[in-house]
């Protein structure tokens, strides 16, 4: 088996370099988008609409 020429091997080198930039840069985006949706969720609500709890006779929290 012939080991392969520097050029050839430099070349399959910079193109997988540049695949796994492109693949991490897609799931960069892919994550960032699905926690911008979450925090613009919890923005949105109010904080009137979130229940404080207090302890009721049983010990029990729930909500007010």
């Amino acid at each position: 088996m012939l080991p392969l020429p520097p050029v050839i091997a430099w070349t399959l080198g910079a193109v997988g370099a540049v695949f796994m930039s492109k693949l991490l840069a897609r799931e960069w985006r892919r994550v960032n988008a699905e926690l911008d949706a979450q925090q613009r969720a919890a923005e949105e609500m109010r904080p009137q609409e979130i229940p404080t709890l207090r302890r009721d006779a049983s010990g029990v929290y729930r909500p007010e």
